[in-house]
């Protein structure tokens, strides 16, 4: 088991290294390839460890309920960017980023403390990226990842509210089936037909 824990905390290492090293050298693109690789290397341990569905089905609620609340509030001044536009509430990069590094730094990574305080820093560095660039106030980063720890560490134990959010991801994916059975017929056609 040892060897295990050796073996998964080096791989996490490995990706934040990896992930600093193929970069471009700006601030925002650091950004942007944090909040892909910590989620995703957060995927691939709690795959390891037997809970990739429930993982997968938080992330998910997690991703869904922030961009429904940036297409909801519309152009409420809340959801405003700095640099111009709307879709701001909450900052998406960081509740991504965010969601990674409490799944990594909770469930998997072990008597690690250096590489433990890395992910963290990455994800706070994912936030402060989107607001070096203009892209999201600080509200909007913190909302970002208050909504992302939440999702990652509330909705983790069975219990009332977490049966009652699972039960309505569940709907809501049942409503997508058929259209999306349909939209993968007519894709299926039309490749035959090239």
């Amino acid at each position: 088991m040892y060897l295990v824990r050796r073996w998964r905390n080096g791989l996490v290492a490995a990706v934040l290294i990896l992930t600093l090293v193929f970069s471009d050298r700006e601030a925002e693109r650091y950004g942007d390839n944090f909040q892909i690789a910590l989620p995703l290397a957060a995927l691939g341990c709690a795959v390891a460890t037997g809970a990739g569905g429930e993982y997968l089905l938080r992330f998910l609620g997690m991703w869904t309920t922030t961009h429904a609340s940036k297409q909801g509030l519309g152009e409420a001044a809340i959801n405003i960017r700095p640099g111009g536009g709307d879709l701001g509430f909450p900052s998406g990069h960081t509740s991504a980023s965010a969601f990674g590094a409490s799944s990594l730094v909770f469930a998997c990574l072990t008597d690690a403390p250096l590489i433990k305080t890395g992910v963290v820093f990455a994800a706070a560095f994912t936030g402060a990226s989107r607001i070096e660039a203009d892209k999201h106030t600080i509200w909007q980063v913190l909302a970002g990842a208050i909504w992302a720890v939440l999702w990652e560490r509330a909705l983790r134990r069975p219990g009332p509210v977490r049966d009652r959010v699972v039960a309505s991801l569940r709907r809501v994916l049942r409503t997508m089936e058929r259209p999306l059975r349909v939209a993968g017929g007519w894709a299926r056609s039309a490749w035959r037909r090239r």
